[in-house]
C-alpha cells in the first residue's frame, strides 16, 4: 500500500435518524361515525452501523466523509398504518478498526470480523400512535407520542492492523528486508534510516501450504515514548499480534541493551505487550563465524529464543519460520480468540433488534448490550 495512502485514524461526526411522529388519526367511515383510534406507530431512525469489510486496509475511503448522517423516521399514518423507517448508513471498515468517543475516548465497538455489524450510532424511536393507547375508560385518544430525536456524537475510528508476527526493531535493523524475502510484499528498503514510514504486511509461506501474517512497523528509537523519531504512533499495530520478533543488527555495540531499550519503550506504551511471546532475531550475521556467534549468544538473555539470520543469504530463514510457527500455535492454543476489547453498543428499554436488517449471520447478541 502507498505511503500517502495509509490512513489508520480518522475522526467523523455520525448523526442517526430521528424517529417518526405516531398518529392521532380517528377512523371514520359511512356508517361508522365512532370508529375510533387507529393511528399508526412512527418509524424509527437509522442508524450508524460499522461493518467489517476483510478487503480494506486503510481507513482511506473516510478519511474526507467528516459528517455521516442517516435519515429520519416517517411519520405514522390511518389505518394503523406505520411509517417507514429512516435509512440506516453502513460503514464498511477494515478488520482491527477500533471505535471511540471523540470526547470520553470510551470505546464504543471493535471489528475484527468480516461482515461483523455494530450499531455505533441507534437511532431514534418511533412514537407510538394513539390506538396504543385506548382503553375502557379512554376509547378515543386524540394524542400519540412524538418521535424520539436522533444522536449526535462524534466518534474516533482508528485501525489496528491484524497480523501473527509484528517485528519490533531500531532503524535498519532489516525489518524491511526481511519481509520482502519471506513474503511477496515490496516496502520501502534503503541505506538509510526511517525508510519505512507506515505499517507493512505480508503472508509468510510456510510448510504444508499453511501461512502467517507479518507486520512490519517503523523503526523505534530510545525516546520514543517522549515523541523522538516517529514516536509510538505506530505500536498499536502489534497490540495484537501473537508474538512480537524483535531484530537486532550483528554489528550493534550491545545487543542485549539494545533489546532492553525496546522492552523499556514497549512498556511505556503498553505494559501489556510484555506478556506477549517474544523472539530475538540478530539479523545481518552473514559477516559473523561460529566463534563471533557463540561471543554473542553468551550474552543474550537466556529466557527469549534466539536465532541468527541474513535475509540476504538466506541463513536460517526457515528455522526462524519455524520457530515463529511454534511460538503462534502456543499462543492460539493459551487464547483460542482474538482479543476483543467490550463492544458497546446504546440500547433502551423496550427496542428490539430486526432480524430482517442484520441476517441470522450477523445477528447482535444480548451480551453486545449495556
Amino acid at each position: 500500500m502507498a505511503s500517502n495512502n495509509f490512513i489508520d485514524y480518522v475522526k467523523i461526526c455520525c448523526r442517526s435518524g430521528r424517529g417518526g411522529a405516531g398518529s392521532h388519526h380517528m377512523f371514520r367511515a359511512k356508517g361508522r361515525p365512532m370508529g375510533g383510534p387507529d393511528g399508526g406507530d412512527g418509524g424509527r431512525g437509522g442508524h450508524i452501523i460499522l461493518r467489517g469489510n476483510k478487503q480494506l486496509w486503510t481507513l482511506l475511503h473516510l478519511q474526507y466523509q467528516k459528517h455521516v448522517i442517516a435519515g429520519h423516521g416517517e411519520n405514522g399514518g390511518e389505518n394503523l398504518r406505520t411509517g417507514a423507517q429512516g435509512q440506516d448508513i453502513i460503514l464498511d471498515v477494515p478488520l482491527g478498526t477500533i471505535a471511540r468517543d471523540a470526547e470520553t475516548g470510551e470505546i464504543r465497538a471493535e471489528i475484527t470480523e468480516d461482515g461483523q455489524k455494530v450499531i455505533l450510532t441507534p437511532g431514534g424511536r418511533g412514537g407510538l400512535g394513539n390506538d396504543h393507547f385506548k382503553s375502557s375508560t379512554n376509547q378515543a385518544p386524540t394524542y400519540a407520542q412524538p418521535g424520539e430525536p436522533g444522536q449526535e456524537v462524534w466518534n474516533v475510528l482508528e485501525l489496528k492492523l491484524l497480523a501473527d508476527v509484528g517485528l519490533v526493531g531500531f532503524p535498519n535493523a532489516g525489518k524491511s528486508t526481511l519481509l520482502s524475502v519471506v513474503s511477496a510484499a515490496t516496502p520501502k528498503i534503503a541505506d538509510y534510516a526511517f525508510t519505512t514510514l507506515v505499517p507493512n504486511l505480508g503472508v509468510v509461506g510456510y510448510r504444508d501450504y499453511q501461512s502467517f501474517v507479518m507486520a512490519d512497523i517503523p523503526g523505534i528509537i530510545e525516546g520514543a515514548a517522549e515523541g523522538k523519531g516517529l514516536g509510538l504512533r505506530f505500536l498499536r499495530h502489534i497490540e495484537r499480534n501473537a508474538t512480537l520478533l524483535f531484530m537486532i543488527a550483528a554489528d550493534s555495540p550491545d545487543i542485549a541493551a539494545e533489546y532492553q531499550v525496546l522492552l523499556s519503550e514497549l512498556e511505556q506504551f503498553n505494559p501489556d505487550l510484555l506478556d506477549k511471546r517474544r523472539v530475538l532475531a540478530i539479523t545481518k550475521s552473514d559477516m559473523l563465524d561460529e566463534e563471533l556467534e557463540a561471543e554473542i549468544t553468551a550474552t543474550l538473555p537466556a529466557d527469549v529464543p534466539h536465532v541468527f539470520i541474513s535475509s540476504i543469504t538466506q541463513k536460517n530463514i526457515q528455522k526462524l519460520k519455524d520457530l515463529l510457527w511454534q511460538q503462534i500455535q502456543d499462543a492460539r492454543r493459551e487464547d483460542p480468540k482474538p482479543l476483543r476489547h467490550s463492544i458497546w453498543v446504546q440500547k433502551r428499554s423496550g427496542d428490539e433488534v430486526d432480524g430482517e436488517e442484520f441476517g441470522d449471520e450477523d445477528e447482535l447478541s444480548e451480551d453486545q448490550f449495556d
